[in-house]
């Protein structure tokens, strides 16, 4: 192990024992603060994406995406984003919904299959029309919009004539989609996020196959499509992906930067990585696990290559970066956007390197344990020193690269409940810890809530709710319902330290005793 490894793993262990203590619960859990606390320019919001909230999958001349198809496939169990809130149909009543709450800014993606609906050639004018119109009423009322370019909606076109984000053509049809978008809404949009979480869907799609497109291998995935290898596919997807956003960060420089001014990044999930026990096995266990995770996507764009580990153990079935595309990777982000829900505690699974057939969880040594599952719709555990643990981790391992905190809220059963007082203790814990990293020094420009409605979720369908609005799938005119979470968070906004704001709301007469909408 060299010695820059060794001291961020003793930092991280250090935090790890410093952050588990009970007293850190009343410091980060409890911990009162208002909007004022934050910076002027730190920005506050919620979002969505397309596949999720949209609706009108089959109007418009829109096609389906990969997201599509896995869905239709039953993994949701019959639920699909066919209908889902209709936001295709409702985006002004809910931007209105975004002004009532105070939303300073909305994070929403673009379905490339209804932009572009075979996934090259002509542009769809119904979709100009409906991005236009969104953008457009967002910025009249005073809303920033953040746009993501792909958010797992990869158009099924593509799938079927060359695999994918598995053929490097993928690299040109990508850049020629991302340049109708520059071009036809850069003139509104600062924020653009190349990739949704990168590394769930390199992993979720082509190794254990619990994203779309499903693509995996026995014995290391599940109800796997036909043609899958889970022992190389994620490395390659990753790859293509890596070179498909650095091809499109520079064609936004070269192109459209000097007259929008606008700033690119790429989304990756993270969790806090926790030893098992406190071996030091499972200690160096828990650091391969933060460089296969986190490393596999932000060592490239800082650094322009992976982590050595990942190199190391993935021998020739990880692509290495030639010097001209270390070079193009290398510096291709303004920011870097995080997903963050809960923590992983860490294995060390060191035997698995004796087996000639491996997947990426066999290369990375170790288990990690956390929760999965498309039926999950339990709390998470407030843990808010986790999300702060990552903040700094991130900041000490990367040189402190400007991020956005673009997901984290908390899962509950999608059971029609309007008093989330679980998920204002969660919103309202993590939020706190965010304040104390940029008191830290971590250069944080964001946190959205997700999310804005109660869509369809990736690993779960409409099982789990995260939603700060609750939408009646039975009604036909598909009814918002405000939660006691959207309460908070606009008061919250309106300047209401966090603390007042939560004992306010018990006394909101727009909920009383009313616990369910069907009481």
């Amino acid at each position: 192990m060299k010695l820059q490894d060794l001291c961020n793993l003793v930092t991280q262990l250090v935090l790890v024992l410093l952050l588990s203590s009970s007293s850190s619960v009343l410091v980060f859990g409890l911990e009162n603060y208002s909007r004022v606390d934050f910076p002027s320019n730190f920005v506050f919001g919620s979002g969505t994406s397309a596949y999720q909230v949209e609706g009108s999958a089959f109007e418009d001349g829109r096609t389906p995406s990969i997201w599509d198809i896995f869905a239709h496939e039953g993994y949701y169990d019959g639920a699909t984003g066919d209908i889902a809130c209709d936001v295709y149909h409702k985006y002004k009543d809910d931007v209105q919904l975004m002004v009532d709450t105070g939303l300073e800014a909305y994070r929403f993606s673009i379905s490339w299959s209804r932009l572009i609906p075979n996934g090259k050639g002509p542009v769809n004018p119904k979709a100009l029309q409906y991005y236009n119109n969104l953008i457009n009423e967002l910025i009249t009322h005073g809303i920033q919009p953040h746009v993501t370019l792909f958010h797992s909606d990869l158009p099924q076109a593509l799938e079927d004539e060359y695999g994918g984000w598995l053929n490097r053509k993928i690299i040109k049809d990508f850049r020629a989609y991302a340049d109708v978008c520059f071009k036809e809404f850069g003139d509104r949009i600062l924020y653009w996020t190349t990739l949704n979480e990168a590394n769930v869907f390199a992993f979720g799609g082509y190794d254990v196959g619990v994203t779309p497109p499903a693509r995996c291998s026995s014995p290391f995935g599940a109800h796997c499509n036909s043609g899958g290898n889970s022992t190389i596919e994620q490395y390659i997807v990753a790859h293509n992906m890596l070179l498909t956003h650095a091809s499109t960060v520079r064609l936004y420089k070269n192109k459209y930067k000097s007259i929008q001014q606008g700033f690119l990044g790429i989304n990756i999930y993270t969790m806090m990585f926790v030893p098992n026990t406190n071996t030091t096995a499972d200690a160096m266990a828990t650091e391969r696990a933060f460089q296969f995770y986190t490393g596999w996507f932000i060592n490239p764009v800082i650094f322009g290559d992976y982590p050595e580990i990942m190199k190391k153990n993935a021998g020739t079935r990880i692509p290495l970066f030639t010097r001209h595309e270390s070079k193009l990777v290398k510096g291709s982000v303004d920011f870097i956007g995080i997903n963050h829900y809960f923590p992983a505690r860490v294995k060390d699974k060191s035997d698995s390197l004796f087996s000639g057939y491996r997947d990426f969880n066999g290369d990375m040594a170790a288990q990690v344990m956390y929760e999965i599952g498309h039926k999950l719709s339990t709390p998470y555990e407030v843990r808010p020193w986790d999300l702060y643990a990552v903040l700094e981790q991130l900041k000490q391992s990367y040189g402190n690269p400007p991020l956005f905190i673009h997901e984290n809220g908390q899962r509950l059963p999608r059971n029609q409940t309007l008093i989330d007082t679980v998920r204002i203790d969660y919103v309202r814990a993590y939020i706190g810890s965010v304040l104390r990293a940029l008191r830290n020094g971590s250069d944080i420009r964001g946190y959205f809530v997700w999310s804005f409605l109660d869509g369809l979720e990736l690993l779960a369908g409409y099982y789990s709710s995260y939603g700060l609005y609750y939408v009646d799938l039975n009604d036909k005119d598909l009814k918002r319902y405000r939660k006691l979470s959207a309460v908070w968070y606009s008061k919250f906004l309106k300047g209401i330290d966090s603390l007042k704001a939560s004992t306010d709301i018990v006394s909101d007469n727009e909920f009383g005793s009313k616990l369910l909408l069907s009481q």
